[in-house]
């Protein structure tokens, strides 16, 4: 059952620099209790962006303010807007997840491309909620104490009452303006509400474009996704693999092994070397895995068994994981790094790689190298300017 219901209360947003902003009305009070009550009866609430003053007058609110608002005050787990696009990165791939930290960092690198973005940079650092430039991430995890801790000017100008609504306060990031659901900007505007919200403890937001037959569906109920999620909490994480994760990289690179393109390993050798071993997880399951063998001696490591899961290719996983491998190597003091393949040359060496001669292989791995498989040396010699993570750091996707 649907119920359209008035559970919002709203205010002029009265003159703003000047500028009369006529019947256009900001959120003043969220009946959180109510709309509750609804959802307790089955109802599935639907929430109007106009609304009424305490003196009666009709005011005609953004849609957005409305759903940030509702979504911070009932506490949300999750976010669903719906756009006219899609959201691209530098190679015109869709961004299928974003972290809170890489979507604070994209709407600074281009905050000047929108008036939103531009206040929501304002915005985060006057409350000092930037988990990036404040350096308490972890604490930021705990999302209910999160929303409680800061001032009436966060959360869209609206403060926290007991848990029965919001209130409003001095006006802090206001969403709207006719840069909504502008391609010219990237959806900047969507980016900055989604990072806003779930700063304010809402854990994911999912950017959806609407033009896409069953987006909605595809969004929710497949790996990938049709969108783009901005959450808060840890989605996807690069780690040091676990006795617990040897079925989900056996699963990935058991095709290659098949087709020759990666040596076979038993469950024993790949038990063995697991230490060695990192995977990407998201939401739960292993989706791409590499190797890297230290030679400490030669300041070198070996890169091998990278591999991705076939559904998650051509998304840039593979990059992101030798980037990573890379980081970590620097951070053991290796200087360079190594590999042996068959059928993958032209990856690694776009990817900064060139082919060397056996000799150039440490002699310790030289001697267990098999000659009968014809594989091929390559090599890359590691930038210091990447440097910056440990060993056994999970990092946030």
């Amino acid at each position: 059952m649907f119920k359209l219901i008035s559970c919002c209360q709203k205010e002029r947003r009265g003159v703003v620099n000047g500028i009369d902003y006529g019947f256009t009305g900001e959120v003043k009070k969220v009946d959180v209790s109510r709309i509750r009550e609804r959802l307790d009866s089955d109802s599935i609430v639907v929430v109007s962006n106009m609304g009424y003053s305490s003196s009666g007058e009709v005011l005609n609110c953004n849609t957005y303010e409305v759903a940030t608002a509702c979504a911070l005050a009932m506490e949300a787990d999750k976010l669903v807007c719906i756009v006219d696009g899609q959201i691209f990165d530098e190679h015109g791939r869709v961004i299928h997840f974003m972290s809170i930290e890489e979507a604070d960092l994209l709407i600074r690198k281009r905050a000047k491309q929108s008036d939103i973005a531009a206040s929501y940079v304002k915005v985060v650092d006057e409350e000092g909620i930037n988990s990036l430039h404040k350096g308490d991430y972890k604490s930021s995890l705990n999302a209910r104490a999160h929303v409680n801790g800061y001032a009436a000017s966060f959360q869209n100008g609206l403060g926290f009452n007991n848990g029965n609504g919001i209130y409003s306060g001095e006006q802090g990031f206001a969403i709207g303006g006719e840069e909504r659901l502008s391609r010219s900007n990237g959806y900047l505007s969507e980016l900055a509400a989604a990072a806003y919200v779930c700063h304010g403890g809402v854990q994911r937001v999912h950017i959806i474009d609407g033009t896409v037959d069953g987006s909605l569906l595809l969004e929710l109920f497949t790996r990938d996704g049709a969108g783009t999620m901005i959450a808060r909490d840890v989605y996807e994480g690069t780690r040091i693999a676990t006795a617990e994760d040897l079925s989900g990289i056996r699963k990935i690179i058991r095709p290659l092994e098949d087709s020759g393109v990666l040596v076979r390993r038993t469950d024993t050798e790949l038990l063995e070397a697991l230490n060695s071993f990192y995977v990407v997880e998201r939401d739960g399951s292993i989706i791409a895995c590499a190797a890297l063998f230290p030679f400490p001696e030669e300041k070198s490591g070996e890169v091998a068994a990278i591999a991705v899961s076939e559904e998650c290719r051509g998304r840039g996983q593979g990059d992101k994981l030798l980037d990573y491998v890379e980081k970590v190597a620097l951070s053991l003091g290796l200087e360079k790094l190594f590999l042996l393949t068959t059928r993958t040359a032209d990856w690694f060496v776009r990817r900064g790689f060139s082919e060397c001669s056996i000799e150039s292989i440490p002699e310790q791995r030289r001697k267990r190298i098999n000659l009968s498989r014809g594989s091929k040396y390559y090599i890359k010699q590691l930038q210091p300017k990447h440097a910056g993570v440990t060993a056994n750091n999970f990092i946030i996707r």
